[in-house]
């Protein structure tokens, strides 16, 4: 177990015997002969032979005159039969452009970063209490350069650009899809050959960090996409490394995922487990990423996920829980905290797995966020209601809240939700054009009085029409139009009003941060909620109206006496609304209701979210 294998697996520039030189090491244990082939030998086997560490199985050598940028691979031979294959170096700080797969000398030490302000407050800024607006991006399809055969931006074009715009609309985070190197592009980056390389398709390691740094420089915080569940079936990648079953299980009942065609890798083993988690701590460490977003959780913690009954074996307890996997995220998650304490480690989990966000010394598995993947379900399915019939649905707008505080939720709207038919996010809403963006105001509006931090998917934001395709840009020109412009406005307003008010995410995580005024009236489909900081007068009143019936003379329960500022209200006509409202706010009077000693008479917006402050006429 080494947890920083990579500064010295791999190839790496050095002095040798006053000779400036490349150092290449492999694990490979059951080879018989390994040797690094690239094109300063004519890619000839016979060339640089590797010499063999022994019973660690590393194999390792120096080569003389190879310069940075220099392509190679290892040939391996095993052992075991007649087996000669030539593999990507898993360690390999570059690689060539797709979809050729060799691997590049690289030295990581040559950026100069310019985020020190940024690193040195970082616990100020990614904590459980503070506010985490996340904007996830697809690096190859957020802009292209259709004059220039519609490609992609580079890592430098986009880190202005991407900076500018994430800035501006007030999002406190941006994660990525994958950008760890992959030959396929319609994988989008989750079947990974190259776990210590930043993709070439879009620049140099050094540009990426170029990004991250402008990311970084504009007080915007970076989470990239990690995949530890499985990974793909190419000859130059893990797979069948040195002619055995290296990083996966021999037993394709345990080594192989049927959903993805995909090795699983064998988490029992220490070795795959420290190349694992020296990979989590080296985009840490060498590329400055605030959080790692782990891919596929579930996937891991069963032995039966995607798999009928003749498919998988239990563990030795007979049970479907895969307790290799659960030893390697606690591990993986203990040593990521202990190296980088402000670190986010979130956790796509899809099931009722138990503390996936708690720590490892109560049982947990030490994450600090995990996806709330059945509030999303809950939630669009609801959304995607006609109106006159989400009376009978009021349960999947209401029951969220009886496990929100049950672990650390992130309210994912991601990318999977606006692919493979499921249609684009504004397409889901029902009614015509207007009723489509009102109600995706409104679904923006509830979800950001929610507990839990928020993440959305490019063009999300903006109302994007078709379904998200990799192979294109997103459709910008649609902010020409007055729908899709008030709709970013209004994801812009949400945003800054939810990093200032205390009450929208100190206490996200408990239930004093959370009050029902009113969730029992599903006649109207209404619902009204307060949210409060850990000062317990610091509240904010929610109502959301989910028909497009306006309420008028509509009374709601309020906890204090005076004036409430109307400080946000999803129907205004800079928004795209139809201008009902309360004139900038209402005066409480002593009437009691839903609890409460006073109560506000309002006009609720049809398909409208209100948002409400109390004591001051003018917004904080």
């Amino acid at each position: 177990m080494h947890y920083y294998a990579y500064e010295k697996m791999g190839a790496h520039i050095a002095e040798a015997d006053g000779q400036r030189s490349t150092h290449f090491a492999v694990w490979a244990p059951n080879a018989r002969d390994v040797s690094v082939v690239g094109e300063f030998n004519g890619w000839n086997p016979r060339s640089n032979a590797l010499e063999s560490r022994g019973a660690n199985g590393v194999w390792e050598g120096f080569i003389p005159d190879v310069a940075a940028g220099a392509l190679y691979k290892y040939h391996i031979a095993s052992q075991y039969r007649d087996y000669q294959v030539d593999k990507a170096d898993p360690y390999a700080f570059a690689a060539e452009i797709r979809p050729q797969t060799a691997s590049r000398v690289w030295n990581l030490g040559t950026y100069s970063w310019g985020d020190a302000e940024w690193t040195a407050t970082r616990a100020k800024r990614n904590g459980l209490g503070r506010p985490v607006s996340i904007y996830e991006v697809h690096l190859g399809s957020w802009r292209r350069v259709r004059e220039e055969g519609n490609r992609p931006l580079t890592y430098r074009e986009m880190a202005v650009q991407l900076a500018d715009y994430v800035h501006d609309a007030g999002y406190t985070h941006v994660e990525f899809l994958p950008v760890m190197e992959h030959p396929f592009d319609g994988s989008w980056g989750y079947e990974v050959i190259g776990y210590y390389a930043p993709t070439s398709r879009f620049g140099t390691p050094a540009d990426f960090m170029y990004l991250v740094d402008c990311l970084h420089q504009r007080e915007i915080g970076v989470i990239v996409d990690w995949v530890p569940a499985h990974f793909p079936k190419d000859e130059a990648g893990l797979g069948y490394f040195d002619g055995t079953h290296l990083y996966e299980h021999s037993d394709p009942r345990q080594g192989e995922q049927p959903d993805w065609n995909t090795f699983v890798f064998n988490y029992g083993r220490c070795e795959v487990r420290g190349f694992l988690i020296a990979n989590a701590l080296f985009w840490y460490e060498k590329y400055h990423v605030d959080g790692l977003r782990v891919d596929a959780v579930a996937s891991m913690l069963y032995l039966d996920y995607g798999r009928r009954k003749e498919q998988w074996i239990p563990n030795q307890y007979g049970g479907k829980e895969n307790i290799d996997a659960l030893q390697f995220l606690r591990q993986l998650n203990e040593q990521v905290y202990a190296a980088f304490p402000n670190a986010m480690m979130i956790a796509e989990e899809s099931t009722a797995w138990p503390m996936v966000s708690r720590p490892t010394f109560l049982g947990g598995l030490g994450f600090d966020l995990k996806w709330n993947m059945g509030w999303m379900h809950d939630t669009l399915e609801y959304m995607s209601k006609d109106p006159i019939y989400r009376r009978y649905y009021q349960n999947k707008i209401t029951f969220s809240l009886v496990y929100a505080f049950s672990e650390n939720f992130v309210l994912p709207l991601s990318h999977d939700e606006v692919v493979y038919g499921k249609g684009s996010m504004v397409k889901k809403m029902p009614g015509d054009d207007w009723q489509k963006f009102a109600n995706l105001r409104l679904l923006y509006g509830y979800m950001w009085g929610h507990p839990g931090k928020k993440l959305l998917f490019m063009g999300d934001d903006f109302g994007q029409c078709d379904e998200w395709n990799h192979d294109s840009s997103l459709d910008w020109q649609l902010l020409e139009h007055p729908l899709h412009s008030g709709l970013r406005r209004w994801v812009r307003d949400l945003n800054t009003f939810y990093r200032g008010q205390p009450s929208l995410y100190e206490v996200d995580f408990e239930p004093s941060g959370f009050e029902w005024v009113d969730c029992g009236d599903f006649e109207g489909s209404v619902i009204s909620f307060l949210r409060r900081a850990k000062n317990p007068d610091d509240a904010t009143l929610f109502i959301c109206n989910f028909t497009p019936v306006p309420r008028h003379n509509y009374r709601v329960g309020a906890p204090v006496n005076g004036y409430w500022t109307e400080a946000l209200n999803s129907d205004a006509l800079l928004y795209g609304g139809s201008g009902q409202g309360n004139r900038g706010g209402v005066e409480a009077i002593p009437l009691p209701l839903h609890g409460r000693p006073y109560s506000l008479e309002l006009t609720i917006p049809p398909l409208g979210v209100l948002v409400l402050r109390p004591g001051a006429r003018d917004l904080p």
